[in-house]
């Protein structure tokens, strides 16, 4: 399973990295810091899912969430954030992502779809 990793903090996302690595066999991550970033390894390595935090280095995951649709990609999305205001909640879970997580509370049940979604992805 390929997991594309979008988040901004160096040590959450190693942390993350190290967590699927741990928890899941075989796994490839790959990560992004940027919008741009994980457009660009969507297109060019097809992962089985993402996990995409909102807060981004050069803009945010609504702009993710945007371009996916808007170039029919079909990857399913895990939102993990510290900005898990109901609001942001609605507008994710309208513009595709399939989980949304609060970073400081639901960090585990995170990990937990994108495996989730990973194996149903694999079949």
């Amino acid at each position: 399973m390929t997991v594309l990793v979008v988040e901004d903090s160096d040590v959450v996302r190693e942390r993350l990295v190290k967590m699927f690595h741990e928890a899941i066999d075989p796994v490839e991550t790959l990560e992004a810091t940027t919008p741009e970033e994980a457009i660009l390894l969507l297109r060019a390595q097809a992962p089985q899912v993402v996990l995409l935090d909102l807060a981004l280095r050069d803009g945010n995951g609504f702009e993710v969430l945007d371009r996916m649709k808007a170039e029919s990609i079909t990857t399913p999305v895990v939102v993990l954030t510290n900005h898990a205001l109901p609001r942001f909640r609605d507008l994710c879970l309208k513009a595709g992502a399939r989980y949304f997580f609060d970073k400081s509370l639901e960090f585990e049940q995170a990990a937990a779809a994108v495996r989730q979604l990973g194996r149903g992805a694999e079949n």
